[in-house]
Formats: C-alpha cells, sequence, structure tokens
C-alpha cells in the first residue's frame, strides 16, 4: 500500500483525463460541468494522498529506509528504472503541488471556452510536476520534467491574454533551450561517472569521482554549468527570467499560480535534488557565484516590481526577486560555521514552500480584481495627466467599496514583503543569517530587497485601495465565495507556519543535513 501512494500521486490526474475523454465520447448532457466535477476530484484525492502520505511519512529515515519507494526495472538494457520515492527535500513540494493543483481547479471553475482541453491539460500538467518531485532516476526526472513543458505551452497559448502566443512559445523555447543543457549533463553523467545508471542514489557515490577532461575543462565543471543552466532557466535566475513576467501577465490566473507556485521551484530543488549531492566540489567552487546571482534576483526583480503600473507584472517581478533569497539561502552551505549553513539551507527549502503559498495567494487575488475591472493598472489620478497613461482606468479607494477583500489583500502584501508572524519572515531570516555567515558583504546589500519589498507593496496598496472612492469602482462588488474558498486556506497556512515553523522545519532538517554532510566533506 506505501508504494501504491507514490505512484497514485502521479497517475490519478492522468486517470482523470482519461476518464474526461471517455466521458467527451459518450456524448452525455452536462459534460461541461462534469469535467470541471472530475477535475475537482481527481486533484481532491491526490490532495487527501498527499496528507495521508505526510502523516505516515518519517522524515528522520532516509530514502532507501523509507516505505515509501517504488524501484522496479523499465529499460534493463541501460539500467533505467522506475525509481520514486519521498525524503524531507520532496515531501513539502508534493504537497504544495497538491494544494495549489486542488485550489487552481477551484478558481478555473468559469473556465468556458474548450473545458475539456483546458482541464485535462492541467491534470497532465499536474501528473508531470508531482513525478518531477518523486523522481529518484534521473531519466525519468527527465521525461516528468519534458512532460510539463507541452500542457503549460497550451495553456498559455490558448487560454491566456492577447500576447499569449508570443508568451507560450517564449516560455516554450527558453524552457527547452534548458532542457537540452540537463539532457547533456545527464548524459555525461551517465557515461563519465563509470555507474551506467541514472539511479540518483547510487550517482552519490560515482559523480564525484569523474576525473575526466574536455576541452581543456574538468567533466565535472562541464557538467554543473550545463545542469546550473537547464535549472536557472525555471527558477528564474537573472538575466535567464526574461520569460517569465510575459508568461505570468499573458497566463490565465490558475496557470499564473502554478507556475510561480510549483514550476519555479522546480530549479531549485533540481539544484538540491540533483547538482548538490552528485558535485559537491563543483557546488563549494560556484557558491560565491550563486550568492552573487541571488542577490541581483532579490534587487532586480524588486526594483522591476517598483517600476510597473499592471498587478499582475508586479507581482510576477516580486517572484525573481523571493526566489533570489532561496540561492542566497542554498549558497550558504559552505559556511565554516554549522549553525549559519543550516539556516540557510533550511530557509532556502522553507522559502520555496512559503513563497508558492504566498504568491499563489497574490495571483489569485489580482485575479479577482481583474474580472471585475478588467484591468490591473496602478495609478493616482496624477497619473492621468502622463499622455503615456492617458485613458488606462485605475482604482483608488477599494477599501470602501471590497473591505473583506481588501483585508486578505493587505494581510498577503505584508506576507510578501516579509512581515514577522507570516511565514515569508521566517524563510527569509533564516535565508540571510546563512547568508551573512558565508558571504557579509553581498548579504548586507541583499537585505535592501526588504526595503524595496515593501515600497513596491505598499505602493500598490496606497494607490488601490486607499483615498477617495473611484466613480468607475462603485459597481465593483466584494470577494465572492468561492473566491474565497480558495484564498482562506492559503491564509490559514501562512499564518500557520509564520506563527510556528517547526512543523515545516522538523519535516526538512534531516533531508537538508544530508545534502549538507555531502558538500561539507569536500569544503
Amino acid at each position: 500500500m506505501n508504494s501504491i501512494i507514490l505512484s497514485l500521486l502521479i497517475f490519478i490526474p492522468v486517470i482523470g483525463s482519461i476518464v474526461m475523454l471517455g466521458v467527451a465520447k459518450s456524448g452525455i448532457d452536462g459534460r461541461e460541468d462534469l469535467y470541471k466535477k472530475i477535475a475537482l476530484g481527481a486533484t481532491g484525492f491526490q490532495l487527501l494522498l498527499s496528507a495521508f502520505l505526510y502523516f505516515k511519512f518519517d522524515p528522520t529515515l532516509s530514502i532507501t529506509e523509507s516505505p515509501f519507494t517504488v524501484q522496479v526495472d523499465w529499460i534493463s538494457y541501460f539500467n533505467i528504472q522506475y525509481f520514486i520515492g519521498v525524503d524531507g527535500l520532496s515531501m513539502p513540494m508534493v504537497l504544495l503541488t497538491a494544494f495549489l493543483s486542488f485550489i487552481c481547479i477551484l478558481i478555473s471553475w468559469n473556465i468556458k471556452k474548450q473545458p475539456l482541453g483546458y482541464f485535462s491539460l492541467f491534470l497532465l500538467l499536474d501528473a508531470g510536476m508531482m513525478g518531477v518531485f518523486l523522481s529518484l532516476d534521473f531519466f525519468l526526472f527527465y521525461i516528468f520534467w519534458e512532460v510539463m513543458l507541452l500542457p503549460m505551452y497550451f495553456l498559455i497559448g490558448m487560454w491566456g491574454g492577447p500576447k499569449r502566443h508570443y508568451a507560450a512559445i517564449k516560455f516554450f523555447l527558453y524552457t527547452l533551450f534548458g532542457s537540452v543543457f540537463m539532457l547533456l549533463g545527464m548524459i555525461a553523467l551517465y557515461f563519465y561517472s563509470g555507474a551506467e545508471t541514472f539511479n540518483l542514489i547510487t550517482l552519490i557515490q560515482y559523480a564525484p569521482t569523474i576525473e575526466a577532461q574536455l576541452w581543456g575543462f574538468d567533466m565535472k565543471f562541464l557538467i554543473w554549468i550545463a545542469l546550473f543552466i537547464g535549472f536557472a532557466i525555471k527558477v528564474p535566475v537573472v538575466p535567464f527570467h526574461t520569460w517569465l513576467p510575459l508568461a505570468h501577465v499573458e497566463a490565465p490566473t490558475a496557470i499564473s499560480v502554478i507556475l510561480a507556485g510549483v514550476l519555479l521551484k522546480m530549479g531549485t530543488y533540481g539544484l538540491l535534488r540533483i547538482s548538490y549531492p552528485l558535485l559537491p566540489s563543483e557546488v563549494v567552487s560556484f557558491s560565491y557565484c550563486l550568492a552573487i546571482l541571488g542577490v541581483v534576483n532579490i534587487i532586480w526583480g524588486a526594483m522591476n516590481a517598483i517600476a510597473q503600473i499592471d498587478m499582475k507584472k508586479m507581482v510576477a517581478y516580486s517572484s525573481v526577486s523571493h526566489m533570489g533569497y532561496v540561492c542566497l539561502g542554498m549558497a550558504a552551505v559552505v559556511s565554516n560555521n554549522p549553525a549559519g549553513s543550516h539556516a540557510g539551507m533550511n530557509g532556502a527549502v522553507m522559502q520555496m514552500f512559503n513563497h508558492g503559498t504566498i504568491t499563489a495567494m497574490l495571483f489569485i487575488l489580482v485575479g479577482v480584481i481583474y474580472d471585475q475591472a478588467h484591468h490591473r493598472w496602478i495609478m493616482f489620478p496624477s497619473d492621468y495627466e502622463d499622455k503615456d497613461l492617458a485613458g488606462k482606468p485605475g482604482f483608488g479607494g477599494l477599501g470602501s467599496q471590497m473591505p473583506i477583500y481588501t483585508g486578505l489583500v493587505a494581510f498577503t502584501f505584508f506576507a510578501g514583503l516579509g512581515l514577522p508572524g507570516l511565514s515569508g519572515f521566517i524563510s527569509e531570516a533564516l535565508c540571510f543569517i546563512g547568508g551573512f555567515s558565508a558571504f557579509k558583504f553581498i548579504t548586507v546589500i541583499g537585505t535592501l530587497g526588504i526595503l524595496l519589498n515593501a515600497i513596491y507593496f505598499l505602493r500598490a496598496y496606497q494607490r488601490v485601495f486607499l483615498g477617495q472612492l473611484n466613480e468607475r469602482c462603485k459597481e465593483y462588488t466584494d470577494i465572492k465565495n468561492l473566491e474565497l474558498l480558495a484564498v482562506v486556506p492559503l491564509a490559514i497556512v501562512v499564518l500557520l507556519f509564520g506563527i510556528y515553523p517547526a512543523p515545516l522545519i522538523d519535516l526538512i532538517s534531516p533531508a537538508v543535513e544530508n545534502i549538507i554532510a555531502i558538500i561539507q566533506s569536500v569544503n
């Protein structure tokens, strides 16, 4: 039963998609509503399974000791296995994926354009995401990584905004470009390690012993660079980030939620799952560069967010900034202070989870106001004097018209800027503690991101919700029950882990300690 759970987590969404196709062929009346119910049932069952897995999971056990593993030969001639499992690194991501997938179906309830295609593609995307987080064979990991590409391309390209085709193809090409480098790194590991397997547990022993040279470069260094490019595009690390804002702006709300909440985390997850344990000496050599890139993300993303007048694009750039905290915390693994390395790494993994819940709330709430206003402009009345902004409708004074919605936005904005007592604070603080123990000057610069975060969140809140009510906004209604049903559970999680983060820290710490031990053995 334990092993079946992992396969069900991956393939329940696929079964849901197949059932939808059967319903489409049957000619049953009311098929559009039935597609939604099937998708909700599949993601709901997946969420229940992930919760059951969490309560049965023992984070102190290694993957090889855990009962929650499946390892069977798949393509035996090349030692390719269907090898899936869960540990403290993947468990938070499994929970996050199942949670956000269920919520995304709820907020997609009003989708009327080709619901069969939309919901079946979303379920396939869900299966690919879950497969990435559970895979322990690099070949299988790569397959699930690629499986996500096509559903996301069509979900943006068919159900997105006016520039959806350009956004979709840019997303596709960037991700495919990174996948080519990942494929090269994977093949090099297979041949040069001497293990002739894609088993990630086995490669931990063999990959560090690679001594080959290519074009005068150490092969391990070339593999690290190839894998880093593949994962950095997904994070995204500046300068590989330019696909993200456009994809977010053009994507429908639910796809923006899953893109920022889950897909971005796959880049840092891939580094922690594959690059860190397999290439520890390269991690040590590259850590300073990773810390610099993290701080560049923090500052550059925040400065771009300040410059936006579109709320959705502001939130998109804030994601670039907040993923910089993850990179900075990951770089702290080389700290000579054990407390610092543990704080940085734990903070990085926590930030992956916490940012997923906070940014999901942000995109949902932006979608709520867009559904009524059909725009997302952040403007003061004085902005209308700017000829470039003339004719663009703004908001203003929504606090009196939509009080519940206004309160939820305030809660989410403060969570995003790292207010103590909310989950964003503890993970960002741990990333800075770890970063300061290893890279003092760089981290001091990175803390400017806290100030910049406050500027763009408070600026947007002031312009949209405070002051006199804009005449254009008098017909707006407060947030609906279905939207509340999607946002409130996320708010509870943000508040819970802000006040009491121990369950999350206890879950991830043993896996983080194993990674730190591998890196410190060569540091």
